[in-house]
């Protein structure tokens, strides 16, 4: 017996967490549309599944995505505006089991 239920596929994502610069709140108005307009196209093409921020205050980002590897998941962090425009630092990937339905 399968200790994953009949129904139930665990699929092997990334998580990635960005962190926000000191600087983030004065940068990121300018590059906002920019960095959105990216997440909602790599949404529409099925690479990233979910995309946002912590609500508290500028802490950090957080992406799940669908990548080949971690280096292929922090290359799609690392081309986004935010980063290249230092709204975003220290970004991580970690591996992650997307719990979903066949």
């Amino acid at each position: 017996m399968s200790e994953i239920p009949a129904g139930v596929k665990i699929e092997s994502v990334f998580l990635v967490e960005a962190q926000y610069t000191a600087e983030a709140a004065e940068k990121r108005p300018a590059v906002r549309a920019e960095h959105l307009a990216r997440i909602a196209l790599l949404r529409e093409e099925g690479t990233v599944i979910e995309a946002g921020a912590y609500s508290d205050e500028l802490t950090s980002s957080v992406l799940l995505v669908r990548a080949a590897d971690e280096t292929a998941a922090l290359a799609i962090a690392r081309a986004d505006v935010y980063a290249r425009s230092g709204v975003w630092a220290d970004i991580t990937a970690r591996p992650f089991g997307r719990v979903t339905t066949e």
